[in-house]
């Protein structure tokens, strides 16, 4: 399964406004929407992290990302269900581009939420949580306006804390994975019996699953310390078996 890391960094909203609290901005107030600055991608387990920001020019830098996100089985991000693909979309929308081929989405945001009680549920704190590292620093938003500014300089800053984020990703998610609920099936793309999460084939059968439709063998996975079941009864072995989380 060719699973890929991503994320995104993108300019603020332009806008006219009399106050700054509690504002109600029309769109004629709009003076230039946001639109993508960069992006940092790298695939599981490989080392070289591909970066592109609109120094490269806009419609390249898009295309590329398109490209990358065609040939992902999976993609994982953070917050990426709500913030990353869809910011992407409306990209590729805009300049008459189709959509990306299908992929599965990892959102680990929502396992943080879903999964766990934590102080606070952004990437940098789960992170170091985690023993796992942290965040790139950076002077904050003058950054983003200094990029927004297409200054070189301010882009070397952006482009480490892009690349540290997709590397925080990546670690975040080699931890979190017996936890990930709705992973991508891994023996169904494999065609193969194996812990669906990983892949791992050093599993063992921990008793069986209760569900409504009958019982079911269920096996803990000694890799990453997930577990699955089979998904056919334990009464008929007749059918190919398969894993399922």
């Amino acid at each position: 399964m060719k699973l890929l890391f991503i994320d995104i960094e993108t300019a603020p909203n332009l806008v006219t406004t009399w106050g700054l609290f509690d504002q109600n901005i029309s769109i004629n107030q709009i003076i230039k929407p946001g639109y993508s600055l960069c992006w940092a991608a790298k695939w599981h387990g490989d080392k070289e992290i591909q970066f592109s920001s609109i120094l490269d020019g806009h419609k390249r830098m898009i295309r590329r990302i398109h490209k990358l996100l065609c040939q992902a089985d999976a993609v994982c991000h953070y917050n990426g269900n709500k913030f990353d693909i869809p910011t992407l979309n409306k990209e590729f929308m805009l300049l008459g581009m189709n959509p990306p081929t299908p992929a599965k989405q990892v959102d680990l945001l929502q396992t943080a939420r879903h999964r766990f009680r934590l102080a606070s549920n952004k990437l940098d704190f789960v992170a170091q949580q985690l023993g796992l590292g942290c965040k790139h620093p950076h002077k904050g938003h003058e950054l983003w306006l200094e990029c927004m500014a297409r200054k070189r300089e301010s882009f070397e800053t952006m482009e480490a804390y892009n690349k540290q984020d997709v590397i925080l990703l990546e670690k975040v998610y080699d931890r979190l994975l017996p936890w990930i609920d709705r992973h991508p099936n891994r023996s169904v793309m494999d065609d193969t019996f194996c812990c669906p999460k990983c892949g791992g084939k050093n599993y063992q059968q921990r008793g069986l699953a209760v569900q409504v439709t009958g019982r079911f063998r269920r096996y803990s996975c000694n890799d990453c310390g997930g577990w699955f079941r089979l998904n056919i009864r334990e009464q008929s072995q007749k059918t190919k078996a398969i894993a399922v989380a």
